[in-house]
């Protein structure tokens, strides 16, 4: 199976307080993998460094690899676009623009990478109608449910078709048909997209449907 994700001995610091302590992980195709552990272990952390959001400390023997490409030597504008393409994200709480619509908001990465806009529009509709919001894509976030706007979240996620999405706590803030739902739909994309998946959770039920576990705790992983 492809590898998607290749990372050796990542370390973090904030100021004193070490994160990560020399975190190896790899991750491969169609791989769905839940980092799971106790609250300050540094989960969130190493899904902002897989995410390249954030860069790991400068150490001789640390590497990050996503998608065959070493992202840790890509200048910022490079890695932006390179984030923009192969990798989708899917937040706790959504973080969907108020004053665009669900498709404008799924349209979002699309417009950061310069799609025509026919096309990209076409894709929009295309995932949220997959994901059965066919008549709720003109609706702004503040008319959706909670599982409606982590559905538009999650369209967004793959509108680049990336290679990659990373999803932190996804169905913390949902109520348990909603979570339920989410992780389902997880599974089915899945398949569909042929797209790995790092989540972080404290939901044991998402956890324990995964392929993997990686269970995190004072920077290290310990299974």
């Amino acid at each position: 199976m492809k590898v998607i994700v290749e990372a050796k001995q990542l370390y973090k610091n904030y100021g004193t307080i070490e994160v990560l302590k020399g975190v190896d992980l790899i991750i491969k195709q169609k791989e769905i993998v839940a980092i799971v552990g106790p609250s300050g272990a540094g989960k969130t952390t190493l899904l902002q460094i897989l995410g390249t959001l954030d860069r790991p400390q400068s150490h001789p023997n640390t590497q990050l690899k996503i998608a065959e490409q070493e992202v840790l030597k890509m200048n910022d504008e490079t890695l932006a676009r390179f984030r923009n393409k192969q990798l989708g994200f899917v937040f706790q709480f959504h973080e969907l623009l108020p004053e665009f619509s669900a498709l404008e908001n799924v349209c979002l990465p699309t417009w950061i990478a310069k799609t025509k806009p026919d096309e990209a529009e076409k894709r929009a509709q295309e995932l949220l109608e997959e994901l059965g919001l066919e008549n709720r894509m003109h609706h702004k976030p503040n008319a959706l449910s909670g599982g409606e706007q982590q559905r538009v979240a999650v369209a967004r996620a793959l509108i680049n078709k990336p290679k990659l999405v990373l999803a932190d706590e996804p169905s913390g803030n949902l109520d348990s048909e909603n979570a339920k739902q989410l992780h389902e739909l997880f599974f089915q994309l899945r398949d569909k997209t042929q797209c790995s998946f790092v989540i972080v959770t404290h939901n044991n039920t998402l956890a324990s449907k995964a392929d993997r576990v990686i269970r995190l705790n004072d920077g290290h992983i310990t299974a």
